[in-house]
């Protein structure tokens, strides 16, 4: 028997965890990420690995993030039985003070869930940032 496909279940779950965050609350992400999770962004030295470690990253931004909305882009779920990623771009937006809204945030998210006995849960998320405006040239040698 072929296993469902997960997609709309992990959009589903992603746009959950998404929502939470833009209210401030990042223990939406915090309850779907497994004990292992790794975990990479643009502002971080280096990995973080483990719930623990994501835990204590992400407590200061609790009640400090506002989002008024977000589009998730051209989301991608690729599954083989267990595993699945998905990807997609983010951009958050804010409600200024004039009331017009703007982009506040461009994002690229690589996130690999695993189907656990809780669920489909992840186990590495990678952020990166849309385009990122390099501050010097790479030469890479040359």
């Amino acid at each position: 028997m072929k296993p469902t496909d997960p997609t709309h279940e992990i959009i589903a779950l992603e746009r959950a965890a998404l929502d939470r965050w833009g209210a401030g609350d990042p223990t939406g992400y915090l309850e779907l990420f497994e004990p292992d999770v790794t975990y990479f962004d643009p502002v971080q030295e280096r990995r973080v690995d483990g719930l623990e470690a994501m835990t204590e990253m992400l407590a200061p931004f609790t009640s400090k993030i506002r989002v008024d909305r977000y589009d998730m882009l051209a989301p991608v779920v690729q599954h083989d039985g267990d595993v699945a990623v998905l990807s997609f771009n983010l951009l958050s937006y804010r409600t200024q003070a004039a009331g017009e809204e703007r982009v506040i945030a461009r994002w690229n998210s690589t996130e690999a869930y695993r189907r656990t006995e809780q669920g489909w849960r992840i186990f590495h998320n990678h952020w990166s940032f849309i385009a990122p405006e390099l501050r010097a040239p790479v030469t890479e040698g040359i």
